[in-house]
């Protein structure tokens, strides 16, 4: 696989394991939002209800007994017709409880409740019909008789309430329990990711490193003149082509140094020949001649290998600007999460603002039952039974405050953990932000070494006509010493200088012995 390859590949893992962080967020935020809806919109307004019951039920007692304490009829018609107006205002009231029940033993204890009321309602038409007859003494003995229907309503209506206040406190709790649950999971998800992260980017980095060492030694070995060093080639992607390609140049200079042996025997055989006052201008003229042929191979590899980087980085940058805008798409799902945290939060102040109406409405309760206690304290005998009334009517308001106490404290710490989340979520952005800002600056990194690169390849090419320039001159020199070449003592000290600037390079003994080397590795050599 070739590197660019790799590359992509793991930043496609890490981006997939990013995108399944979000979404897994994504879904936790979207059932704790719908938790917290049901507590808004069912649970909190259930128990609201219930209490708004209980306080028309005894609002509406207390209205019949005040009265039979009217002095004037025009003032007990008066106080009878509210209760008449809160005993319909209640028939609203069950309506909408019965639309929020969900649960079956909720509406078994509605059902009862409703029957309460019915025989309650009842017993309170006769004393109803005598009020309104103006007969005291009979709608006060009605009053008694309907007063356990009464009480046993309340019964039932304290019976709901508990159990609406025992749903809203297993919605809370379920509230609590998803939270746990999301947290643990992308915590979870997190630390896979950071592991597979980290094994991918040894895993890459293992897999350029080993054959780019492998490279280095050989480079090493051709410097100290070693020529039988041969590169593990049998990684793939560049990295192999490089191997193979150094390999092909070691071979080649094998071959011209075997070459250059061979010559070197064959020219010490005829140097008795060459005449004695060419020998500086002969030796001079190998030299140059040699040294470069060696420079034009170096400048030939040179100029493939600063071509290559120039090509790779150019593809680094192509990368490294696809992350970017991957990240940036990231950030923006990161973004979106946010939102809805803060959404969440608005619903759990909307709770809030419910519960502190509970809290009046229990409060209002109780300096009524306060009042109503005073009343009954001044009609004495007769006002004993008001007083027991009112009593219950301040037991019930001290239990709402406490109930609408708790609610505001459960949503208290509700909202502090999706405060939270919503934190760590940003903070979550804020990173994603800063790992695009680093591969912008990566590309911009890269940009530049690609344009160095290229440079230098044009730098390169302009030097490596100019050795061709001086190969040619020095090939005129050479052929000028040929026909100048009349003393054998000269070629003598040719050959010799020509074997001592070969004896530093090291070759397999069949490459100087074998006369078709040359031709057998340039054919079976890679391209």
């Amino acid at each position: 696989m070739k590197i660019g390859a790799r590359l992509m590949a793991t930043f496609v893992v890490v981006l997939a394991f990013l995108l399944a962080i979000c979404l897994t967020a994504n879904l936790q935020m979207a059932r704790l939002n719908a938790t917290t809806q049901d507590i808004v919109d069912v649970r909190a307004e259930q128990l609201k209800l219930v209490n708004q019951l209980q306080v028309a039920t005894l609002r509406a007692a207390a209205l019949a007994y005040f009265a039979l304490e009217e002095p004037t009829p025009e003032a007990q018609q008066a106080a009878l017709e509210q209760a008449q107006a809160l005993a319909a205002e209640s028939d609203s009231i069950y309506e909408a409880i019965a639309r929020l029940l969900t649960t079956a033993k909720g509406r078994a204890l509605f059902d009862g409740v409703l029957q309460a009321n019915a025989l309650y309602q009842q017993a309170m038409r006769p004393a109803y019909a005598q009020l309104a007859a103006h007969d005291t003494n009979a709608a006060r003995a009605a009053l008694l008789t309907a007063m356990p229907l009464r009480n046993a309503l309340i019964e039932h209506q304290d019976e709901l309430q508990r159990q609406a206040q025992s749903v809203m406190d297993a919605s809370a709790r379920d509230s609590g329990a998803a939270y746990d649950e999301a947290r643990a999971l992308m915590w979870g998800a997190a630390a896979l990711a950071l592991a597979v992260t980290l094994i991918l980017c040894a895993l890459v980095t293992r897999s350029i490193v080993r054959p780019l060492q492998g490279v280095v030694d050989g480079a090493n070995a051709l410097a100290r003149g070693d020529l039988r060093v041969q590169i593990d080639a049998r990684s793939h992607g560049e990295l192999g082509d490089l191997a193979r390609s150094v390999n092909h140049a070691i071979g080649q200079l094998a071959i011209i140094v075997a070459g250059v042996k061979h010559a070197s025997a064959s020219i010490s055989s005829a140097t008795q020949q060459v005449a004695a006052g060419n020998a500086d201008l002969s030796q001079r003229t190998e030299e140059q001649a040699a040294s470069l042929e060696e420079t034009a191979s170096s400048m030939e590899e040179l100029t493939a290998a600063v071509r290559q980087n120039a090509d790779n980085a150019q593809q680094a940058s192509a990368l490294a600007s696809n992350a970017s805008g991957i990240a940036q798409r990231g950030g923006e799902q990161v973004s979106r999460v946010v939102e809805t945290m803060r959404q969440i939060s608005d619903s759990s102040a909307k709770i809030a603002e419910i519960v502190s109406v509970i809290e009046g409405i229990a409060f209002q309760t109780n300096i009524l039952a306060l009042n109503a206690a005073v009343e009954a304290a001044r009609a004495g005998e007769q006002g004993r039974g008001f007083a027991v009334v009112a009593g219950e009517v301040r037991t019930l308001a001290q239990r709402s405050a406490t109930a609408a106490r708790e609610i505001k404290d459960m949503i208290n710490e509700s909202e502090g953990r999706v405060t939270a989340g919503s934190q760590l979520v940003e903070q979550a952005g804020g990173t994603i932000h800063e790992a695009v800002q680093s591969v912008k600056r990566v590309n911009d990194i890269i940009s530049e070494i690609s344009a160095a690169s290229h440079e230098q390849s044009t730098g390169i090419e302009q030097v490596n006509q100019a050795v061709s320039l001086m190969d040619q001159v020095t090939q005129q020199n050479a052929a000028l010493v040929e026909e100048a070449a009349a003393a054998a003592q000269s070629m003598a000290e040719q050959a010799r200088v020509l074997r001592d600037s070969v004896a530093v390079f090291e070759i397999d003994e069949r490459d100087s012995t074998n006369p078709t080397f040359g031709a057998t590795a340039h054919s079976t050599a890679p391209r």
